[in-house]
């Protein structure tokens, strides 16, 4: 499997990921996935702080997504992990944890001083996530708010994240300023696993 960053022709493999993972899932009980939609937007907007695809001989299987966000007094720093998204013929084969491994590393690495996320405690544990006490994402019940601090700052206070989060479907054509550099983190990492 390899890991690397988003490049120009990987938007509409990704788009594909992110429909696949979540269409039917659950947790839309019985709505339409956005998750691609959250991707597109952010994209569009110039909001992705990291996007990372994953590949299996070639083939697009998986996708992460950071994007800043603001966690209580903390317009800076902060993160937001979202969506991560896996075709489902390669769910449970330990895409998703990499991805999730790899993004935190280079997060990390760069300066974050911590990331955030609605999830499934159980599963983002193994990670390093947890839910504080003073941490909430409106509408979202606590146990499923978590954060992980790279920092000696516990995360406190109400995230706020992109408006995509919010309003998916909202159409922008193109990134507001062409001419501002990207900000985007590039990360490029093979993973071997055996094969």
């Amino acid at each position: 499997m390899q890991i690397k960053n988003e490049e120009a022709n990987d938007a509409e493999r990704i788009t594909l990921i992110q429909f696949a993972a979540f269409d039917g899932h659950p947790i839309h009980a019985g709505a339409e996935a956005t998750e691609h939609l959250i991707v597109e937007r952010l994209r569009a907007e110039g909001a992705l702080s990291l996007s990372l695809i994953a590949e299996e001989n070639g083939e697009a299987v998986g996708h992460i997504a950071m994007s800043s966000a603001t966690v209580g007094k903390h317009t800076t720093g902060w993160f937001l992990l979202g969506p991560v998204g896996v075709i489902p013929s390669r769910q449970r084969n330990g895409i998703g944890s990499a991805l999730i491994r790899e993004a935190l590393q280079c997060m990390k690495e760069n300066g974050a001083e911590g990331i955030v996320l609605v999830g499934d405690p159980d599963y983002y544990h193994r990670f390093g996530f947890k839910s504080f006490p003073d941490l909430s994402y409106a509408g979202v019940p606590n146990q499923y708010v978590l954060g992980l601090s790279f920092t000696e700052c516990t995360p406190e206070g109400e995230i706020v994240a992109h408006d995509a989060f919010r309003n998916p479907t909202k159409k922008v054509e193109a990134h507001p300023d062409k001419n501002e550099p990207s900000r985007r983190v590039h990360h490029y990492l093979s993973i071997n696993n055996g094969k």
